[in-house]
This record gives structure tokens, C-alpha cells and sequence, in this order.
């Protein structure tokens, strides 16, 4: 959860001297060249099917698309907000998404839940002055926190046709060769004559915040069942601000915080079945 909330500040550090497509690119390829280890040590064999493969391709756009969002989001906008918009929409927007497909019977408690989750989303959003919400960067944290509502529905169930981690893998290597075609007229070498503070920033987005973190969470699942683990999630917003706060100095906006924390209890009241 520490990496991940990092992973905000460190996008956002790389905003600010290199083009869009160039970091997208060399964000998906390190992340594909630091997976091949730990593909080597689960000593599972890579497989893709057609059934799997729809659920790369899908899940390689929105990734992308993802990417995008949030590059602009931080670019305009302040690394700590989309720290704390995305993760603390992202699970009520898929609640939401999955009620309207399968229409879903809902508790009590998870009317309570997206009721709470709207007041936290007008509050986060400022929507009171909706003219300020339009001219705000907030709106690609919006749309991103649209799109990883649509992963995670894809992610949950490629895992009836792929390994969580070889799903990760090949989304990567999907995405690295989509983004190389964009940007192939782009000086993607540029990136060499960038200082270190550039490096650290690339090296903790694509490999810690990404492989790492993403790793760990799936043997976190194994070992405690993905009920428990994704409760850490609620801690995501909190490093984001943090480290924001003391990396790039973002002041922490009475706003976010009391709207992210009402958030983060809809969450609760939704996961529950009572």
C-alpha cells in the first residue's frame, strides 16, 4: 500500500520533463523486464489462450487509457488528490457497475454505504460549484477511477482463464509494444539524458509501485484471502497524502481529506452483507 501511494508522487515527478508517450512507454517495458524473475522463480509455464487473450487486450486498453488519465490528472493536478479519488471511488463506482449489470440485490447496509459514498464524492469533487469540478484536473481522476472499475470486473474474472501474475505479465508486454507504435516518431531516447531524481522516480513507478507491490498483494491473497488484503487498501489514500506532503510538498486540502474519509467508510458499509 506504501508503494502504490508513492507510485502518485513519482508520476507525478516525471511530468514534468518528458513527454506523455515516452513515459508510458518505459513505464510498461521496465515493468515487463522486471517481471521475467519473478516469472522464472514461480516456475509456472507462460500460457495464453483465445479466452485469456480477450481479457489482455481489453484489460492492455484500459490500462492505457489509465495511464493517460492519471499523467494528465497529476500533470494539472496534485499527486496526493489522485491518490485518494481513485482508490476511494474506483470500489464504489465498481459496486455500482456490477449492481447494474447483474442486478444485484442490495443490503441495507450498502444502500447506507453509496449513499455516504455520494456526500463523499460531492465533498472530494467539490460539486457544490460544479463550474470548479469542470476546470479542475479531479475530472481525470474521475475517469480513471471509471476505467479501474472496469479492470478490476476484467481482472476478476480472467482468473477463471489465467495466473493473476502471467495476466499482469502479458498486459505489460501488450501495452509496452502498443505504446512503442504511438511513440515510435517520439525521441524515446531522451530519457537517457535525464538526471537521477528522473530514474528513482521511473524505477519505483514501473518496477515497486507496480510489479512489487502488485506481487506481494497477490501472495497477500493467497495467505490471508483477498477479503483481509484488500482491506489494506483503505491505507492507499493515507500514504498518498503523506508521502506527497514531504516528497513534493503538496499541502493537504481539508476537502479531500474529510470527503476521502467518507469514502473509505462507504466502502466498509458496501463489503458488508448485513
Amino acid at each position: 500500500m506504501f508503494l502504490w501511494g508513492g507510485g502518485w508522487s513519482a508520476l507525478k515527478i516525471l511530468t514534468y520533463e518528458t513527454p506523455i508517450d515516452v513515459i508510458i512507454f518505459w513505464r510498461f517495458f521496465l515493468m515487463s523486464i522486471s517481471f521475467i524473475p519473478i516469472l522464472y522463480f514461480m516456475k509456472v509455464p507462460l500460457t495464453l489462450n483465445r479466452s485469456s487473450a480477450k481479457f489482455v487486450v481489453s484489460s492492455s486498453v484500459l490500462n492505457l487509457s489509465f495511464m493517460v488519465f492519471s499523467f494528465l490528472g497529476v500533470q494539472y493536478g496534485f499527486a496526493g488528490s489522485g491518490g485518494v479519488i481513485i482508490p476511494t471511488l474506483a470500489p464504489i463506482m465498481t459496486f455500482l457497475f456490477v449492481c447494474i449489470i447483474f442486478k444485484t440485490k442490495l443490503y441495507a447496509s450498502q444502500y447506507i454505504g453509496l449513499f455516504i459514498g455520494l456526500v463523499g464524492g460531492v465533498i472530494i469533487l467539490q460539486l457544490n460549484d460544479f463550474s470548479l469540478f469542470m476546470h479542475s484536473s479531479n475530472i481525470y481522476f474521475v475517469l480513471c477511477a471509471l476505467i479501474w472499475a472496469g479492470i478490476t470486473l476484467l481482472s476478476q474474472y480472467s482468473n477463471k482463464h489465467i495466473h493473476p501474475v502471467h495476466y499482469s505479465f502479458y498486459i505489460s508486454v501488450v501495452a509496452s509494444l502498443a505504446s512503442f507504435i504511438y511513440a515510435f516518431n517520439s525521441d524515446l531516447m531522451s530519457v537517457f539524458e535525464q538526471g537521477a531524481k528522473f530514474w528513482i522516480a521511473m524505477i519505483f513507478l514501473s518496477i515497486l509501485a507496480q510489479t512489487v507491490a502488485t506481487t506481494i498483494f497477490f501472495i497477500s491473497s493467497a495467505k490471508l484471502g483477498s477479503q483481509k488484503t484488500s482491506s489494506f487498501m483503505f491505507l492507499v489514500p493515507l500514504f498518498s497524502l503523506l508521502i506527497a506532503w514531504v516528497v513534493l510538498d503538496e499541502a493537504i486540502h481539508t476537502h479531500i481529506l474529510i470527503g476521502g474519509s467518507l469514502s473509505l467508510i462507504a466502502v466498509y458499509f458496501i463489503n458488508k452483507k448485513t
